[in-house]
């Protein structure tokens, strides 16, 4: 079975094929019209590309500092249930359908090597008599 995103294509695809093969009359323009316009729903209303631990929905923005999604997961979405509630979406069918899934997370990189001997020549004392007289402080006592 789809998930909620998927259902809903298949739905307008069927009446838009219903729209083309029925007879003409006042309501096609609109008929197709709708469809146009719920597929543009649609295109707004998808997965999120940048969450990768739950299918959050990409049309309904993030809050907070973290910028976590407003929708966490793409079924929950209520500009897409009030579609599909407008092409005879049902608890049953709503509760029949694939939950999506999240996008796979990139791949990471490959650590690498640190020069070691670099970061301990930072850590390392260096001998305070070579410190100008300019830079000593008043209780400034050198060390060989």
């Amino acid at each position: 079975m789809p998930d909620l995103h998927g259902w809903i294509s298949q739905q307008i695809d069927g009446m838009e094929a219903l729209a083309r093969a029925g007879k003409r009359g006042w309501w096609e323009p609109w008929v197709l019209r709708r469809c146009e316009a719920d597929r543009r729903i649609l295109a707004r209303h998808t997965l999120d590309p940048d969450v990768h631990y739950e299918p959050a929905c990409k049309g309904c923005g993030t809050y907070g500092d973290m910028e976590l999604p407003e929708t966490d997961n793409l079924n929950e979405c209520p500009e897409l249930l009030d579609l599909a509630y407008a092409h005879g979406l049902t608890p049953e069918i709503l509760a029949s359908l694939d939950c999506p899934e999240p996008p796979p997370a990139p791949p990471r990189p490959e650590p690498t090597a640190v020069n070691l001997s670099a970061y301990m020549r930072l850590w390392t004392a260096q001998p305070t008599s070579s410190v100008p007289p300019a830079l000593r402080g008043p209780n400034w006592k050198a060390r060989p």
